[in-house]
């Protein structure tokens, strides 16, 4: 690897083409960058000083003596394409003759100096070479960018010769053999990486577009809701990555986990390390002797079972009661145990009897919300779930059957008891308290209640005595029962689901004034009427600690006998 400062004529090195990877990302910059880097362009010009621009990343390409020298533009696809676009329109608002734009753009041999990648190709040649662009095609983001400078460039408010002259970059060269995400993964400041998902698809399908359009564009790319589907952001303990990286990672967990395919104890603990998992495919692949076209096509199989099993928007969707897996999509997600995703994809792939696999997530949800309500570590999930896969289990009873001899607390499934001092005793943090009264309330909700059930983001948790009690609620303590007050404040049964937060004017009023609210506010009796888990309660003149208590042996009562109960 080579670094150092380049200009304009280094980057554009008429003896070089550059090229974008035929799979990687389209053209994304927008308004705000256009006019970022116009801004950023009549400053240099008009300044005539140094300019930095950032750094561009190119990896030179194997090529036969034959054939062109090819640099694969790894990081700054944006920056060049909108440096050219630019000076098309630069050219042409300054009405410099185009052969001078050429010789800036073309190579030795008059081929465009950039080969775009397989979405933006053909409109970004059409520009490139003055050809008529269609409507279609004008929705392009090359286009609109292109347009943007036509639109917005004055005639010679910007000399190009200043920009040649002071332009400049951090030019970062690749040898052919080298890692690019290894310098992704060591270079921080770029602030830019290429997605497992954009990498890999360029390694499995080079610029095979048939082969593509088959195996990989149909699944992810075929139109809007599945690129919004597989590109949605989700948080996955520490980090928050795309849906199809955390799918990427999920199957290949599978496939390294493969008893078939023996892989070694030492090697699963590096192909299991998140910040890798790039490099874990090519290494995997290459070193197990996999056959690529087996690994694409499973990659199609799984894709489809993921898609029809994982949905991280459930927190803005209806969940049926009896819809297991609707209900672990919630746990999963909202309760932050994305760890499981690979097991639940993998019985998705192998248990085809719906009635089993529903016992299986069913038993799954059990499991994760009885540790939560009983504070238990999550930290050894991945190792949990990770052996499920590894040893086949794949019935509910295999899971019973393990998870009963965990007698430890890393693993093993709270008692009825454990629940019961949960409920009794447990903090938890707002989400899983939230996620807690939501499934009990969806649970044990009549159909018969006139209030529809809303979903999980539309409620807010409140504590029905105030954390600063003390404001409105005192009522001459001791020193022991203001103790026990400010525990068992903090617990479920203190705690309600409430379609809107209450205003601060009334959150810390008293009892009566918190249920009916104020003149200019609504209380407890609007926000959380229809909730069954706590409707009755609203009935009553008080709330003490009383109350607290019953409504915790309520709860729990509910949780063992119709939520989580493992009788089944």
């Amino acid at each position: 690897m080579e670094a150092g400062k380049r200009n304009i004529h280094d980057i554009f090195n008429r003896a070089n083409k550059l090229k974008v990877p035929h799979f990687q990302r389209s053209y994304v910059w927008q308004e705000e960058q256009w006019e970022r880097f116009l801004d950023d362009m009549r400053y240099s010009s008009k300044s005539n000083c140094p300019y930095f621009m950032g750094s561009i990343i190119l990896k030179q390409k194997e090529t036969l003596a034959n054939e062109d020298n090819i640099r694969i533009i790894i990081d700054g696809q944006q920056r060049i394409t909108t440096f050219i676009l630019f000076f098309k329109a630069l050219y042409i608002k300054n009405s410099i003759p185009p052969e001078e734009f050429s010789t800036i753009f073309t190579m030795y041999d008059k081929k465009i100096i950039l080969d775009h990648n397989y979405s933006d190709k053909d409109v970004f040649e059409k520009i490139f070479y003055d050809k008529e662009v269609n409507e279609i095609e004008k929705q392009n983001g090359v286009y609109k960018c292109y347009e943007y400078f036509l639109t917005n460039l004055k005639e010679n408010e910007i000399d190009q010769n200043h920009l040649f002259s002071n332009i400049s970059f951090v030019g970062i060269d690749i040898q052919h053999n080298e890692d690019e995400q290894q310098v992704f993964d060591t270079i921080n400041s770029l602030g830019v990486r290429l997605t497992i998902a954009e990498l890999l698809k360029n390694y499995l399908f080079k610029e095979d577009i048939d082969f593509y359009n088959r195996n990989w564009r149909d699944i992810f790319e075929r139109d809007k809701e599945i690129k919004d589907y597989w590109e949605q952001e989700v948080t996955s303990g520490r980090n928050i990555r795309s849906n199809i990286d955390l799918f990427l990672q999920s199957y290949l967990f599978i496939k390294v986990l493969d008893k078939d395919i023996n892989v070694s104890t030492e090697d699963r603990e590096r192909y299991f390390k998140v910040d890798s998992v790039f490099r874990s495919y090519k290494e995997f692949i290459k070193r197990y002797n996999i056959d690529k076209n087996n690994i694409i096509s499973e990659l199609k199989k799984y894709a489809l079972i993921y898609k029809n099993i994982i949905n991280p928007a459930i927190a803005e969707q209806d969940i049926d009661r009896d819809n297991y897996e609707q209900r672990l999509n919630l746990v999963i997600f909202e309760m932050q145990t994305a760890t499981i995703i690979p097991y639940v994809l993998y019985i998705g792939e192998k248990v085809k009897d719906q009635a089993e696999r529903n016992k299986i997530f069913r038993y799954l949800e059990a499991y994760l919300m009885r540790r939560i309500i009983c504070r238990d570590t999550a930290k050894n999930y991945n190792q949990l779930f990770r052996s499920f896969i590894n040893n086949k289990i794949d019935t509910v009873d295999k899971i019973k059957e393990i998870i009963d001899r965990k007698d430890e607390k890393i693993n093993r499934m709270p008692s009825d008891e454990e629940i019961r001092e949960g409920f009794e005793s447990s903090v938890l943090v707002n989400k899983q308290a939230k996620g807690v009264l939501y499934l009990i309330e969806r649970t044990i909700r009549s159909e018969l209640n006139a209030t529809e059930l809303r979903y999980f983001n539309e409620y807010s948790i409140e504590h029905v005595m105030p954390k600063k009690w003390r404001n409105n609620w005192s009522d001459n303590l001791t020193d022991d029962q203001t103790e026990k007050r400010d525990k068992l404040l903090l617990t479920l049964g203190n705690l309600t689901l409430l379609t809107k937060r209450l205003n601060s004017s009334i959150r810390d009023s008293n009892w009566l004034q918190k249920k009916k609210g104020n003149k200019r506010n609504h209380g407890l009796d609007e926000y959380a009427q229809g909730i069954e888990i706590f409707s009755k309660y609203l009935q009553r003149d008080s709330w003490d600690e009383g109350s607290i208590i019953e409504r915790e042996e309520e709860l729990f009562d509910l949780a063992i006998s119709r939520v989580w109960n493992l009788n089944f």
